[in-house]
């Protein structure tokens, strides 16, 4: 196993440590995977628009998520390491809930990285957990 075949694996086992472990779900309930991703709207020179974020979603999210996801909007608090201030920012939050967590973890990665290119964002947060879904 080459340099970056062994950082994938321990890669791997460090996130299969931190993870809970899946509910025991009760039919009709059937084991699965949340993800909640906090885009947040500042961006250099303004703030991501309404129009922009649509453009967005119907460009990436809705064709990679066609059974669906869901869209809050949220105003996020957060501590400025520099300034030690505390700052606000508009956000939206997409909530999604997937029977293959795996392959919807490489959807979203690959969502956020888009996100991140087209609105020059530094990070987005991402959130992940087991839990019993009834579709």
């Amino acid at each position: 196993m080459g340099r970056i075949g062994r950082f994938a694996f321990a890669a791997a086992l460090a996130l299969a440590a931190c993870a809970p472990p899946a509910p025991p779900c009760a039919p009709p309930a059937v084991a699965a995977t949340g993800f909640e991703v906090y885009f947040g709207r500042d961006k250099p020179g303004g703030e991501v628009t309404e129009a922009e974020w649509q453009g967005f979603v119907d460009e990436i999210l809705s064709p990679r998520f066609p059974d669906g996801l869901t869209v809050l909007d949220a105003k996020g608090l957060w501590r400025d390491p520099r300034s030690g201030k505390i700052l606000g920012e508009w956000t939206k939050v997409v909530l999604i809930v997937a029977q293959d967590g795996a392959a919807a973890r490489q959807v979203i990665e690959a969502a956020v990285a888009d996100y991140r290119r087209r609105f020059d964002q530094h990070t987005v947060l991402r959130v992940e957990r087991p839990v019993c879904a009834i579709f």
